[in-house]
Protein backbone atom coordinates (compact mmCIF):
# COMPACT_ATOMS: atom_id res chain seq x y z
CA UNK A 1 0.00 0.00 0.00
CA UNK A 2 2.39 2.33 0.85
CA UNK A 3 4.98 1.93 -2.62
CA UNK A 4 1.30 2.00 -4.62
CA UNK A 5 0.34 5.54 -2.68
CA UNK A 6 3.78 6.94 -3.63
CA UNK A 7 4.03 5.96 -7.34
CA UNK A 8 0.76 7.55 -7.87
CA UNK A 9 1.76 10.61 -5.85
CA UNK A 10 5.37 11.81 -5.03
CA UNK A 11 4.15 14.42 -2.24
CA UNK A 12 3.59 13.36 1.49
CA UNK A 13 2.13 15.34 3.85
CA UNK A 14 3.60 16.52 7.49
CA UNK A 15 1.05 14.53 9.01
CA UNK A 16 1.64 11.07 6.95
CA UNK A 17 4.93 11.10 7.47
CA UNK A 18 4.92 11.87 11.20
CA UNK A 19 2.72 8.83 11.21
CA UNK A 20 5.43 7.08 9.26
CA UNK A 21 9.07 8.47 10.93
CA UNK A 22 9.99 4.63 12.65
CA UNK A 23 8.73 2.54 9.45
CA UNK A 24 11.88 1.46 8.57
CA UNK A 25 11.19 1.45 4.72
CA UNK A 26 11.16 5.51 5.23
CA UNK A 27 14.40 7.22 5.05
CA UNK A 28 14.09 10.70 5.82
CA UNK A 29 16.58 13.33 3.84
CA UNK A 30 16.99 16.99 4.98
CA UNK A 31 17.97 19.38 1.81
CA UNK A 32 18.30 22.67 3.45
CA UNK A 33 20.46 24.88 1.49
CA UNK A 34 21.70 28.51 1.03
CA UNK A 35 23.35 29.51 -2.22
CA UNK A 36 24.53 32.71 -0.86
CA UNK A 37 24.91 30.89 2.37
CA UNK A 38 26.81 27.04 1.56
CA UNK A 39 27.50 26.42 5.23
CA UNK A 40 24.09 27.21 6.73
CA UNK A 41 21.95 24.18 5.39
CA UNK A 42 23.73 21.90 7.64
CA UNK A 43 24.28 24.46 10.25
CA UNK A 44 20.52 24.38 10.49
CA UNK A 45 20.56 20.61 9.97
CA UNK A 46 23.22 20.15 13.03
CA UNK A 47 20.87 22.53 15.42
CA UNK A 48 17.42 20.77 14.40
CA UNK A 49 16.26 18.40 12.29
CA UNK A 50 13.12 16.09 11.62
CA UNK A 51 14.00 12.92 13.98
CA UNK A 52 16.05 10.18 11.81
CA UNK A 53 16.36 12.76 8.95
CA UNK A 54 19.61 12.44 7.08
CA UNK A 55 21.49 15.74 4.90
CA UNK A 56 22.62 15.75 2.20
CA UNK A 57 24.07 18.47 0.85
CA UNK A 58 23.80 20.49 -2.26
CA UNK A 59 26.81 21.05 -3.42
CA UNK A 60 28.83 18.44 -1.80
CA UNK A 61 26.96 16.00 -2.34
CA UNK A 62 23.72 16.57 -4.79
CA UNK A 63 26.41 17.89 -7.30
CA UNK A 64 30.08 17.37 -8.61
CA UNK A 65 32.84 20.03 -8.55
CA UNK A 66 32.19 22.40 -10.84
CA UNK A 67 34.69 22.24 -14.55
CA UNK A 68 35.23 25.38 -16.92
CA UNK A 69 31.73 23.75 -18.89
CA UNK A 70 28.92 22.07 -17.22
CA UNK A 71 27.33 24.26 -15.23
CA UNK A 72 27.50 25.57 -11.51
CA UNK A 73 26.17 22.61 -10.33
CA UNK A 74 26.92 19.56 -12.40
CA UNK A 75 24.92 16.09 -11.66
CA UNK A 76 27.48 13.73 -9.05
CA UNK A 77 29.11 10.72 -10.27
CA UNK A 78 26.44 8.06 -9.70
CA UNK A 79 28.61 5.28 -8.24
CA UNK A 80 29.99 8.39 -5.44
CA UNK A 81 26.19 9.38 -5.17
CA UNK A 82 25.12 5.85 -4.88
CA UNK A 83 27.90 4.95 -2.15
CA UNK A 84 26.56 8.31 -0.09
CA UNK A 85 22.91 6.46 -0.12
CA UNK A 86 23.46 3.02 0.83
CA UNK A 87 25.32 4.99 4.11
CA UNK A 88 21.87 6.47 4.20
CA UNK A 89 20.20 3.03 3.97
CA UNK A 90 18.56 3.38 0.66
CA UNK A 91 18.13 0.23 -0.68
CA UNK A 92 16.74 -0.29 -3.99
CA UNK A 93 14.91 -3.27 -3.56
CA UNK A 94 14.32 -5.03 -0.35
CA UNK A 95 11.82 -7.45 1.74
CA UNK A 96 8.94 -5.12 1.30
CA UNK A 97 10.25 -3.00 -2.01
CA UNK A 98 12.66 -0.04 -2.49
CA UNK A 99 12.73 1.85 0.11
CA UNK A 100 10.42 5.17 0.11
CA UNK A 101 12.91 8.39 0.29
CA UNK A 102 11.57 11.17 1.59
CA UNK A 103 13.37 14.53 0.77
CA UNK A 104 12.31 18.06 2.33
CA UNK A 105 13.94 21.50 2.45
CA UNK A 106 12.77 25.43 3.26
CA UNK A 107 12.89 26.47 0.14
CA UNK A 108 9.81 25.80 -1.83
CA UNK A 109 11.08 22.15 -2.64
CA UNK A 110 14.03 23.75 -4.52
CA UNK A 111 16.53 21.36 -3.18
CA UNK A 112 14.48 19.03 -2.20
CA UNK A 113 13.38 18.16 -6.11
CA UNK A 114 16.79 17.98 -7.10
CA UNK A 115 17.23 15.25 -5.10
CA UNK A 116 13.88 13.85 -6.21
CA UNK A 117 15.02 13.82 -9.63
CA UNK A 118 18.10 12.70 -8.94
CA UNK A 119 16.78 9.25 -8.06
CA UNK A 120 14.23 8.88 -10.38
CA UNK A 121 17.27 9.32 -12.88
CA UNK A 122 19.01 7.03 -11.40
CA UNK A 123 16.01 4.69 -11.42
CA UNK A 124 14.66 4.86 -7.92
CA UNK A 125 10.84 6.13 -8.30
CA UNK A 126 9.82 5.35 -5.31
CA UNK A 127 10.79 9.35 -3.91
CA UNK A 128 8.27 12.10 -2.56
CA UNK A 129 9.05 15.68 -0.78
CA UNK A 130 7.18 16.91 2.02
CA UNK A 131 4.71 19.02 1.15
CA UNK A 132 5.69 22.48 2.57
CA UNK A 133 8.70 21.32 4.11
CA UNK A 134 10.42 22.01 7.21
CA UNK A 135 9.01 25.24 8.41
CA UNK A 136 5.13 23.82 8.46
CA UNK A 137 6.70 20.69 10.30
CA UNK A 138 7.75 22.72 13.15
CA UNK A 139 4.31 24.89 12.67
CA UNK A 140 2.44 22.06 13.33
CA UNK A 141 3.99 20.99 16.75
CA UNK A 142 5.68 18.05 14.89
CA UNK A 143 9.15 17.00 16.93
CA UNK A 144 12.46 18.37 16.31
CA UNK A 145 16.03 17.09 17.35
CA UNK A 146 19.40 17.91 17.01
CA UNK A 147 20.65 14.05 17.40
CA UNK A 148 22.36 12.44 14.62
CA UNK A 149 21.22 9.36 12.74
CA UNK A 150 23.87 6.43 12.93
CA UNK A 151 24.90 5.34 9.29
CA UNK A 152 23.01 2.84 7.97
CA UNK A 153 24.46 -0.08 4.98
CA UNK A 154 21.86 0.22 2.53
CA UNK A 155 21.98 -1.70 -1.12
CA UNK A 156 21.75 0.92 -3.17
CA UNK A 157 22.25 -0.04 -7.19
CA UNK A 158 21.71 2.65 -9.66
CA UNK A 159 20.74 2.19 -12.94
CA UNK A 160 20.43 5.37 -14.90
CA UNK A 161 17.96 6.80 -16.93
CA UNK A 162 19.36 8.61 -20.14
CA UNK A 163 16.00 9.35 -21.40
CA UNK A 164 15.18 11.71 -18.63
CA UNK A 165 18.67 14.53 -19.33
CA UNK A 166 19.82 16.03 -21.85
CA UNK A 167 23.08 17.81 -22.64
CA UNK A 168 24.29 21.66 -24.32
CA UNK A 169 24.31 19.34 -27.99
CA UNK A 170 21.06 17.74 -27.51
CA UNK A 171 19.41 21.53 -26.42
CA UNK A 172 21.01 23.01 -29.43
CA UNK A 173 19.56 20.03 -31.87
CA UNK A 174 16.30 20.20 -30.49
CA UNK A 175 15.08 23.65 -29.39
CA UNK A 176 13.89 24.77 -32.21
CA UNK A 177 12.36 21.57 -34.06
CA UNK A 178 9.09 21.97 -33.67
CA UNK A 179 6.52 20.08 -31.07
CA UNK A 180 9.79 20.39 -29.01
CA UNK A 181 9.60 23.10 -26.05
CA UNK A 182 12.39 24.69 -24.05
CA UNK A 183 11.44 26.00 -20.64
CA UNK A 184 13.19 28.27 -18.63
CA UNK A 185 12.78 27.99 -14.78
CA UNK A 186 13.94 31.24 -13.58
CA UNK A 187 12.76 34.10 -12.12
CA UNK A 188 11.21 36.56 -15.61
CA UNK A 189 13.50 39.05 -14.73
CA UNK A 190 16.38 36.67 -15.16
CA UNK A 191 14.73 35.57 -17.84
CA UNK A 192 14.25 38.97 -19.70
CA UNK A 193 17.95 39.55 -19.39
CA UNK A 194 16.77 42.29 -16.90
CA UNK A 195 18.79 40.82 -14.04
CA UNK A 196 21.21 38.50 -13.29
CA UNK A 197 22.99 37.65 -9.69
CA UNK A 198 25.05 34.76 -10.29
CA UNK A 199 26.32 34.06 -14.08
CA UNK A 200 28.29 36.10 -15.63
CA UNK A 201 25.75 36.63 -18.86
CA UNK A 202 22.41 37.96 -18.55
CA UNK A 203 19.18 36.39 -21.27
CA UNK A 204 17.86 33.14 -21.61
CA UNK A 205 18.61 30.59 -24.14
CA UNK A 206 16.87 31.75 -27.63
CA UNK A 207 13.27 30.04 -28.34
CA UNK A 208 13.12 29.46 -24.47
CA UNK A 209 9.61 30.02 -22.94
CA UNK A 210 9.26 30.82 -18.94
CA UNK A 211 7.98 28.96 -16.52
CA UNK A 212 9.37 30.53 -13.25
CA UNK A 213 9.51 27.79 -10.37
CA UNK A 214 8.44 29.74 -7.89
CA UNK A 215 4.71 29.45 -9.34
CA UNK A 216 4.46 25.55 -8.53
CA UNK A 217 4.08 26.49 -4.86
CA UNK A 218 2.45 28.98 -3.32
CA UNK A 219 4.29 31.47 -0.96
CA UNK A 220 3.91 29.53 2.18
CA UNK A 221 5.92 26.52 0.49
CA UNK A 222 3.34 24.15 -0.05
CA UNK A 223 2.62 22.63 -3.78
CA UNK A 224 -0.38 23.98 -5.53
CA UNK A 225 -3.41 21.69 -6.27
CA UNK A 226 -2.92 18.95 -8.65
CA UNK A 227 -5.34 20.78 -11.11
CA UNK A 228 -3.60 24.38 -11.00
CA UNK A 229 -0.69 22.35 -11.79
CA UNK A 230 -2.30 20.65 -15.05
CA UNK A 231 -3.13 24.65 -15.92
CA UNK A 232 0.13 25.81 -15.84
CA UNK A 233 0.99 23.91 -18.61
CA UNK A 234 -2.41 23.28 -20.93
CA UNK A 235 0.16 25.36 -23.52
CA UNK A 236 3.24 22.79 -24.01
CA UNK A 237 0.79 19.77 -22.53
CA UNK A 238 0.68 18.09 -26.47
CA UNK A 239 4.17 18.51 -27.21
CA UNK A 240 6.49 15.94 -28.41
CA UNK A 241 9.51 16.62 -25.85
CA UNK A 242 9.77 19.37 -22.93
CA UNK A 243 13.65 20.21 -22.10
CA UNK A 244 14.05 21.98 -18.75
CA UNK A 245 16.62 24.26 -17.66
CA UNK A 246 17.35 26.73 -15.01
CA UNK A 247 20.40 28.72 -13.55
CA UNK A 248 22.15 25.60 -12.92
CA UNK A 249 20.07 22.23 -13.32
CA UNK A 250 18.55 22.56 -9.66
CA UNK A 251 15.33 24.79 -9.85
CA UNK A 252 14.46 23.14 -12.76
CA UNK A 253 13.57 19.98 -11.16
CA UNK A 254 10.94 21.97 -9.01
CA UNK A 255 8.79 22.45 -12.72
CA UNK A 256 9.84 18.80 -13.52
CA UNK A 257 7.94 17.90 -9.95
CA UNK A 258 5.07 19.99 -11.51
CA UNK A 259 5.05 18.08 -14.71
CA UNK A 260 4.88 14.66 -13.14
CA UNK A 261 1.98 15.96 -10.85
CA UNK A 262 0.24 17.51 -13.88
CA UNK A 263 0.31 13.96 -15.51
CA UNK A 264 2.88 14.85 -18.46
CA UNK A 265 5.93 12.52 -18.42
CA UNK A 266 8.19 14.00 -21.57
CA UNK A 267 9.85 16.69 -19.27
CA UNK A 268 13.85 16.22 -19.14
CA UNK A 269 16.61 18.05 -17.75
CA UNK A 270 19.27 20.41 -19.06
CA UNK A 271 21.51 19.28 -15.70
CA UNK A 272 24.31 22.33 -17.14
CA UNK A 273 21.53 24.99 -17.33
CA UNK A 274 22.08 28.53 -18.53
CA UNK A 275 25.34 28.31 -16.45
CA UNK A 276 26.60 26.09 -19.10
CA UNK A 277 25.29 27.81 -21.78
CA UNK A 278 26.44 31.00 -21.53
CA UNK A 279 29.96 29.59 -20.13
CA UNK A 280 30.42 29.13 -24.00
CA UNK A 281 29.54 32.75 -25.02
CA UNK A 282 31.78 33.97 -22.86
CA UNK A 283 34.90 33.64 -25.18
Amino acid sequence: MLNFMIASHPVVSAAWLHDHLNDPQVVVVDCRFALMQPELGQQQYRTSHIPGAYYLDLNRDLSSPVGQYGGRHPLPDPEEFAAKLRVIGVDSEGLNGPTLVVAYDDSRLAFASRLWWLLRYLGHSNVAVLDGGFTPWQAAGYPVTAELPTPQTGNFAPQQQPEQLVDINVVKARKDVPNVILVDSRESDRYRGEREPIDPVAGHIPGAVNYPWQEVTNEQGYLRPTVEQRDRWTEVASAEEILVYCGSGVTACVNLLSLELAGINKGKLYAGSWSDWCSYLEG
